[in-house]
């Protein structure tokens, strides 16, 4: 991007002589919110505490609206960091853990105060200000770490898995927490997770990683809609996923034809459950298992392709275990892959 305000330039980073990212390039403009996706040990934590100064790297560089900061001490970046465990100080009430950093910076008096009750109002605590935070829920204590990070004004905040300690229902509600007050500061964000649902939800850009590199750069829309890797379609919910083989999918048993042609210069397909198509095609198929999900209905067939997982609306009628059904992967309702493997 030529707009880059976080760019990393072919960064190293490595844990003696293990190597966790390799040659990283990312850039990222004024104002984003990016997610690293990724399951564990992709790498998306190792560069985070690379950006926040908590790891140096073997190699390549870290530049910040216009500076390298590749060497530049943590304390001097202004680079926030919101730890998955909060990291509050017990003792301490809320406008106390608020105001630990900016006392540190030497602010006194009524611009100490005009500051924090600002940055607790920010994040809806205002009335909680005296509480401790053995005092508070898991949400509101996360919301504590991050007016705590926003009043030190960084460049950059960075979240460290911000909502996995929190049930669903919480998870919900700081998601929308998180986008209010990243659209309303215009900071910018990026934050590590390994799930697919939250990045989708809140993320401007997701940053897909695998093995210390990056697999898929885009739009959730993109991600969701158009991985480009056998590793990214399974990543986000495409359950049938195969390799192509002279324009034939490849399965358990030999290359098995499908009813048009595959795209050219296709590694492999894709098709989410619902794009599998019940009842009429080229395929047959035992049902191995059923389940009712609200207004869908799940199956898993047995075939020559090896296992199908489908998904039709609850409103038809069911069918039962043992039987066999039709079924077909039309070429249009599939996701094109670059790369399998």
């Amino acid at each position: 991007m030529s707009d880059a305000y976080l760019q990393l330039d072919k960064l190293t980073l490595a844990y003696g002589d293990t190597v966790a990212v390799k040659d990283l390039d990312l850039s990222i403009a004024k104002g984003e919110l990016v997610a690293l996706l990724g399951p564990s040990g992709c790498g998306k934590t190792t560069t985070m505490r690379a950006i926040a100064g908590l790891l140096n790297p073997a190699s390549g560089r870290i530049n910040l609206d216009g500076t390298d900061i590749t060497r530049i001490s943590a304390n001097k970046r202004a680079v926030g960091l919101v730890f998955q465990s909060y990291a509050l100080f017990p003792h301490l009430t809320v406008y106390e853990n608020v105001a630990f950093g900016l006392r540190l910076k030497g602010l006194r008096g009524q611009d100490l105060d005009g500051k924090v009750n600002a940055g607790i109002k920010s994040v809806g605590l205002a009335k909680f200000a005296g509480r401790k935070p053995g005092e508070l829920s898991g949400g509101q204590q996360q919301r504590v770490a991050l007016a705590r990070s926003m009043v030190m004004e960084p460049k950059v905040l960075l979240l460290d898995e911000p909502l996995s300690n929190l049930d669903a229902r919480l998870r919900l509600e700081m998601r929308a927490e998180l986008q209010r007050v990243q659209k309303e500061t215009g900071v910018t964000m990026i934050f590590v997770t390994h799930d697919q649902a939250e990045a989708l939800a809140l993320a401007d850009r997701i940053v897909v990683m695998l093995n210390g590199g990056i697999e898929q750069i885009g739009t959730p829309e993109e991600i969701y809609n158009r991985p480009v890797s056998s590793f990214v379609a399974d990543f986000v919910g495409f359950e049938n996923v195969f390799a192509l083989k002279e324009g034939k999918l490849a399965a358990p048993n030999g290359a098995v034809a499908l009813s048009d042609p595959a795209p050219d210069g296709a590694a492999g397909l894709a098709w989410r459950p619902r794009a599998v198509v019940l009842g009429s095609g080229p395929f047959q198929g035992t049902v191995r298992g059923t389940s009712f999900a609200g207004n869908s209905r799940e199956y898993l067939l047995d075939s020559a392709l090896g296992p199908i997982k489908a998904e039709v609306d609850a409103t038809l009628p069911p069918r039962e275990l043992g039987s066999t059904i039709a079924f077909d992967l039309p070429i249009r309702a599939s996701s094109n892959l670059k790369r399998f493997g």
